[in-house]
């Protein structure tokens, strides 16, 4: 099994400072990588350019640029070609499937926060003085950085990635071959309907409150925000006065993002350490929160008529809010490492359908709290029932894989 360890970094200044510089010259190398392709292309002969041929030029620009990128592992660089590599593979997949294709982009120095080390003693050692009490790994052109290291790590290092996330520098260790700890069995089932007014109801009536986590800090994230739109948006040379607000927007993002990411972890054992089965929708979250088509007014050209754009937005930030797609990737890493197992099924219609007699209406959702069967007068909380639905479909599901 494959399992991810995510510690917080604890570098000097001067060690603050190499880490900012080694993201820099991997964004360079990045964006220099990308144009090259561009530009190729562009070429009357529309020639295309490969990683292979990239990276065959390694060893000229490290040593005509040795305190640049002569200074980073040759590795490390590697797997920055690779990363744009994929970015243009997954570009063509979706130009081939008629797909909107979303070319590559050229990469900002503040939206390039990661450097991969694909192995681990190849321009980085992880617990590299392991005669010391204290936790740290050695990168090469910055030194031994110390490790806030939490927790135990199992199985052997295969890659380590430094990550920055605002202020902060963290350790991501993908180690493979870590065993699974099963949990002892309790027979219990399980089906989970998630929402927004509530963030998961199970099928035994219980109810996940939803903490909302943009909407509690959004008075001062606005008021940051506010602070920040008084600056030039595009600027060559950000002042002093000018690198504080946008420090505190980015601050009060990161806050939400772990306040948010704590609580799908804590969610996610509490469902993993008392049942063996959890059923959950599949769920499509990009589809969902896709803006309306809008809709023109056919008797006055160039005008449009209401598509419910505005109301629209607010659920779609409250989904985003909620992160579905985030807490079911934990619910399922959760489930392999303890031995349960977790079964997504087709999320059409759980709320619209009764259970007790099995009819299908759009109008049985007389609130968005309140389900009555116009079939057989059944009533109960409409997210309760999607939740039952749920967890039958997944007993469906087992008896057609038996």
């Amino acid at each position: 099994m494959i399992r991810a360890y995510k510690f917080l970094l604890r570098p000097t200044a001067r060690q603050a400072v190499a880490l900012g510089e080694m993201l820099r010259e991997h964004c360079s190398l990045y964006n220099a990588a990308r144009q090259e392709r561009r530009d190729a292309y562009r070429h009357s002969s529309k020639m295309s350019i490969k990683y292979g041929e990239q990276s065959a030029q390694f060893k000229e620009i490290r040593a005509f640029e040795p305190d640049r990128q002569g200074r980073w592992s040759f590795s490390s660089q590697q797997a920055t070609l690779r990363r744009l590599d994929k970015a243009f593979a997954a570009f063509f997949r979706r130009v081939k499937a008629g797909q909107k294709p979303g070319y590559p982009r050229f990469k900002g120095v503040g939206h390039f926060d990661t450097v991969v080390f694909p192995k681990d003693g190849d321009g980085c050692r992880w617990d590299s003085t392991p005669h010391d009490m204290q936790t740290r790994v050695r990168l090469q052109g910055i030194g031994h950085v110390r490790v806030h290291q939490h927790r135990s790590i199992q199985g052997r290092v295969k890659t380590i990635s430094i990550k920055r996330d605002g202020s902060r520098w963290y350790v991501v260790l993908s180690c493979d071959d870590v065993p699974a700890e099963p949990l002892p069995a309790t027979g219990a089932v399980v089906g989970i309907d998630m929402g927004v007014s509530h963030f998961l109801t199970t099928s035994d009536g219980a109810h996940v409150a939803n903490p909302k986590f943009l909407d509690a800090a959004a008075d001062e994230l606005a008021d940051a925000q506010r602070h920040l739109a008084t600056f030039p948006k595009r600027t060559r040379q950000r002042t002093k006065r000018h690198r504080a607000p946008a420090r505190k927007v980015a601050k009060l993002h990161a806050k939400i993002r772990r306040q948010r990411l704590d609580f799908h972890h804590k969610t996610a054992n509490a469902l993993i350490r008392d049942h063996d089965l959890i059923a959950h929708e599949r769920l499509n979250t990009a589809g969902m929160t896709k803006a309306p088509a809008p809709k023109p007014d056919l008797s006055t050209p160039g005008a449009f008529l209401p598509n419910g754009a505005a109301a629209k937005t607010g659920l779609n930030r409250s989904i985003l809010d909620a992160g579905w797609g985030q807490f079911l990737v934990i619910l399922a890493n959760k489930a392999e490492s303890a031995g349960r197992l977790t079964i997504p099924v087709d999320a059409r219609n759980t709320s619209r359908t009764c259970f007790e007699c099995g009819h299908v209406a759009k109008e049985k959702r007389v609130t968005q709290a309140e389900f009555q069967c116009t079939a057989c007068g059944f009533t109960a909380n409409a997210d309760h029932v999607g939740a039952t639905n749920v967890l039958n479909r997944a007993g469906l599901a087992l008896c057609d894989v038996a």
